[in-house]
Order: structure tokens, then sequence, then C-alpha cells
């Protein structure tokens, strides 16, 4: 009975180890953050790239961005000890889009110089726009290469099933925008100088033409004070008047 336990504890444990053991590859790609976008306007995202080497650091990434749904505008943020490549191609053929048509565009990130350790994980941020419309999602192949030379792709695209491939890629999932509009592509009012200027002018308007207490004591006070000096030029007038009169 005994050894029959210990049997089934020696699988239980093995099949535990397995499975871990193939999880690992699946928690370890490298991803998107958020992994969700809304379509028309910009969006900044992270691409974030752990390390589950026991025996090597990871020394470069790089980040493929679509062809078939070229981004117009591109821009990353400095990482510390990184260096960052942005190149730029000319597409084999232009695409036409909402905002224009686009011949050229960012096709590849690459960050290197850097060192991602074991049991670590490093963020690569990027801002982008203007996202499509005409798409529900942008896959972003990606080649991540260790301190050994190893090379790894995550380039496999989602499966039709929904189950996670062997080397899946980035992913950025788009959705419409809310209300209809265009994503984080209007710039707000309150960031337009004139336009919050307006509302303080309007309220010094108001306040005068309303004849508020500040203004009506105001204006009560500088009545009174000319008054005053009306007075005291009469009296004066009157007083030189009389030393000019004859006495009887």
């Amino acid at each position: 009975m005994s050894h029959l336990l210990r049997s089934a504890a020696t699988v239980a444990a093995a099949t535990t180890a397995l499975a871990i053991g193939l999880a690992v590859p699946a928690l370890a790609h490298v991803t998107v953050n958020p992994g969700t976008a809304e379509q028309g306007g910009f969006t900044k995202v992270a691409f974030r790239v752990p390390n589950e080497r026991d025996d090597a650091a990871t020394t470069q990434v790089e980040v493929n961005l679509p062809k078939d749904h070229p981004l117009a505008f591109v821009s990353v943020r400095p990482v510390g000890g990184w260096q960052v490549k942005v190149t730029e191609s000319k597409l084999e053929k232009p695409v036409t889009t909402e905002h224009g048509e686009i011949k050229e565009a960012v096709t590849k990130i690459t960050w290197s110089g850097g060192k991602i350790e074991s049991g670590q994980f490093q963020e690569f941020e990027v801002s982008m726009g203007f996202i499509p419309s005409d798409t529900d999602r942008l896959v972003f192949p990606a080649v991540q290469t260790y301190s050994t030379g190893e090379v790894v792709k995550w380039d496999d695209e989602p499966t039709a099933d929904g189950t996670e491939p062997e080397r899946p890629a980035p992913v950025l999932k788009l959705v419409p925008a809310a209300g209809g509009g265009h994503g984080d592509a209007t710039p707000s009012a309150a960031a337009s100088p004139s336009a919050a200027a307006a509302p303080q002018v309007s309220a010094q308007v108001s306040a005068v033409a309303a004849g508020s207490p500040q203004a009506g004591s105001d204006t009560t006070a500088r009545v009174l004070a000319g008054v005053g000096i009306a007075a005291g030029a009469i009296g004066t007038v009157i007083g030189l008047f009389g030393l000019r009169r004859p006495r009887s």
C-alpha cells in the first residue's frame, strides 16, 4: 500500500513539474501592455520583456511594426543603459488611411546595449498613432537576443481557436473609441491657453455688469470722494467772496 502511495506521489510530482515546465515559456514571452487601445487616436504602450534564462541575460530586443497597417507617428521613451534604433522603411505599396496615404513608416525598433538579468524584466515604452480603424488588432513580432548568442523569435500570430501558440507575438487588441471619437488624437480644451483664459475674462466682465458688492462699494467710495472735493471747492469760493465784500 505504501509502495502504491509513493508511486502515486512520484507521478503527481512529475506531472506538476512537467506542467510548470510547459507553462514557463508561455509566461515568459514578450507582451504589450496595456493589451488594448482605442481606434483612431494615439496610444502609449510598453513592450514587456522578461528573462527566463538562468544562465544568460537579455542583451537586445527587436520589435517589428505592422506594414499592412502602418503607423504614421511613432516615438520612443529613452531607457537608461539602452540604445534605441528606429528603422523607417518605404512601404512596398502605399497604404491609404482615413488620415491620408502613407508611403513610409517605422517598421522596426531595436533596443540594445543593456541587460535584463535572470528573473528580471524590462519595459520599453512607445507612443504611436494614428491607431487604424479598419482592423481589430495589431501584431508586433519580437526578437529576443541573449548574452549567449541565442535568438528567440516571438512571432506566432494568434490561433483561430484562441489557444496560445508556442511562441506568441505581442498583440494589441483594438476597440472602437469611446463616444465614437478619435481616442487621444484631439487635445483637450483645458490644455489650450486661450480656452483657459476666456472664462476668467468673462467672469470679470460679468462681475462689473451685475454690480457685485465689491464693484458697488468701490463706486460709492469714488462718488463720496468726488462730492467731498466739490464741497470743499465751493466753501473756498464762498470764503474768498466774503473777504472781498466791503464792510458797512
